[in-house]
């Protein structure tokens, strides 16, 4: 039986998980110096061949499954490291990382749209409330609150960048369901991915670094490099598995709702962001939605019957 102490230690944890998610946004934002997409290949090039160490026992079923899902695989790896990689350090370069942060939490109800629309899955009313209510939330980020901005259909390029990239996770995630990847384990699953991810980044990366003249070359940009690969990356992964691992999926899923308090506290940390009034409505919307869409009510029927 699961001791007390490492319950309580998975808590923890779990708690911290998100805060480590949501710095890549706040390091991203603190290296717009660097070219988005040279940002993006150093990012999960040199994470690529960290995981591979990790899942060394694992190469030869990565191959077999590769073989067998080379386009699919592909196109995880553009829509979770190209779009989410690439193009997010694109966004940053003309919104806020208050902002992204906001939008980038609504992927668990635009998976819950997508499986409905793509899979033909059964969406019950209190799924199709919490989607509305996040929808607007996002909206009102996306117009910055304003009626006149609606209007006149001004809305910040940054902000429709991280619309996208938000729609592309959730697309991804659903692509990750997929029975061709059942033998592979989350860890060699995510390398296999990164490393489509970082093969489609490198041409990008390359145009940047001969004509943009935008390869980092001060420590202060690879101390942040570093910090993105080995905390929004690697402990950001790690750290969530293995809250999934102690305490099951269900539990860990619902920390994630603390991405963007996380968020909006580094944010306005780090980078001095202020938050105007619409980012607080928006907030309250979009996770009052996501909970309404996503909280599996079992966990608190499981909670009467103890």
């Amino acid at each position: 039986m699961q001791s007390r102490h490492l319950t309580i230690m998975a808590y923890m944890i779990l708690f911290i998980a998100p805060a480590f998610f949501t710095t890549n946004v706040i390091f991203g934002r603190k290296l717009l110096g660097v070219e988005p997409f040279t940002l993006a290949f150093l990012r999960w090039g040199i994470t690529s061949l960290i995981l591979l160490t990790f899942c060394r026992h694992q190469w030869s079923e990565m191959m077999r499954v590769f073989q067998n899902t080379k386009l699919q695989s592909f196109i995880c790896g553009f829509l979770a490291f190209w779009v989410c990689g690439g193009m997010v350090y694109v966004a940053l370069h003309y919104t806020s990382a208050t902002n992204g942060i906001l939008i980038y939490t609504t992927p668990p109800i635009l998976i819950l749209a997508i499986e409905a629309i793509w899979r033909s899955r059964a969406i019950s009313m209190r799924e199709i409330i919490g989607i509305s209510i996040s929808l607007l939330g996002a909206f009102i980020i996306i117009s910055k609150g304003s009626f006149t901005n609606i209007l006149n259909l001004q809305f910040n390029t940054g902000d429709l960048i991280f619309v996208a990239a938000a729609i592309s996770w959730a697309i991804y995630s659903v692509l990750l369901k997929s029975e061709r990847y059942s033998t592979l384990g989350t860890l060699p699953l995510l390398t296999m991915l990164s490393i489509c991810g970082t093969i489609l980044l490198a041409p990008f990366a390359l145009y940047e670094t001969v004509f943009n003249n935008g390869f980092p070359d001060m420590q202060a940009e690879w101390v942040l490099i570093s910090g993105i690969i080995l905390i929004s990356s690697i402990a950001a992964f790690l750290t969530f598995q293995y809250g999934i691992k102690m305490l099951g999926a269900s539990i860990a899923g619902i920390f994630m709702y603390l991405l963007a308090p996380w968020g909006l506290l580094f944010a306005w940390f780090f980078l001095d962001e202020t938050m105007e009034n619409y980012h607080a409505i928006a907030t309250v919307l979009i996770l009052s939605g996501i909970i309404i869409a996503t909280l599996p009510l079992k966990l608190f029927r499981r909670n009467k019957m103890t």
